[in-house]
């Protein structure tokens, strides 16, 4: 008998007890393992997007952004939500070129992780681009971000110093930092 299939929930009752812009938050009775009942809260996500964009000279373009829950700013990577009907490719483009206010056609994909599995069906799709291009920057009306930037290796020391500290920009910085060492279609030093 495989071992795993002994930890798996079942979904009893779903309600859904708020229902935002962004997020919707359910909560559920669940069926344990066990055969008892327990409840549990979560919130729906739409997925995201982030992209580590990579110059010809090995600098990154990383955005200075301020967020509301931890009033502070952060060190970030362009991201944002996967929008209803895009792809995710699509949504990594528009991003880089919202925020970062660059664009390519040269980018590829280098996995995916879940930043709150104890609350969140949340998936955030990580991405290197190059070959860039300076284009208009678009943030949304209510967005404010500046660029900055900064050399690869220095951004993966920021990360290791705790500098840079958002999850999911240290999770995308090693990740890209890693895919480039193995595939990069260029040197960087």
């Amino acid at each position: 008998m495989n071992e795993h299939k002994l930890l798996v929930e079942k979904t009893r009752t779903s309600k859904e007890i708020f229902n935002g812009k962004l997020l919707h938050v359910f909560y559920d009775e669940a069926e344990l393992p066990d055969g008892s009942t327990s409840s549990r809260e979560w919130i729906k996500h739409p997925g995201a997007c982030a992209v580590v964009p990579v110059f010809e000279n090995g600098d990154l373009m990383m955005i200075r952004q301020f967020r509301y829950p931890m009033k502070q700013v952060f060190w970030e990577v362009p991201a944002g939500k996967i929008d209803a009907g895009e792809t995710q490719d699509n949504t990594a483009l528009r991003e880089l070129q919202e925020e970062a206010g660059v664009a390519t056609n040269d980018f590829a994909y280098v996995g995916h992780f879940y930043p709150g599995i104890g609350y969140s069906d949340e998936i955030i799709h990580i991405y290197v681009a190059w070959n860039l291009k300076s284009v208009p920057q678009k943030v949304d009306d209510d967005e404010f971000v500046t660029r900055e930037r900064i050399p690869f290796k220095e951004a993966v020391n920021m990360v290791h110093s705790g500098e840079i500290n958002d999850g999911k920009t240290v999770i995308c910085l090693l990740r890209a930092w890693e895919w480039w060492q193995q595939n990069a279609p260029f040197r960087i030093d």
